[in-house]
């Protein structure tokens, strides 16, 4: 697993904003496009692109790309 696949793929589950916006060390959440809906997005994307199965409390606990990177990333 690549950390700048995981960027491009998270940069994708968003309709409006920038990709260039979208580096390992953007707070997410803090993007005007970020909603729960968003969430769910990301959460359906690691399960279908990884295999990885994340709930809602890993997306909570992260503030960064990174960090959920590296959630998604232990549980390979």
């Amino acid at each position: 697993m690549d950390i700048h696949e995981f960027i491009e793929n998270f940069a994708a589950q968003f309709d409006d904003t920038d990709a260039a916006l979208f580096t390992a060390e953007t707070n997410f959440k803090q993007l005007d496009e970020w909603s729960s809906l968003t969430a769910l997005s990301i959460i359906a994307m690691v399960d279908d692109e990884y295999d990885v199965i994340i709930k809602g409390n890993d997306i909570l606990s992260s503030d960064t790309i990174q960090d959920l990177f590296n959630i998604v990333e232990k549980q390979q």
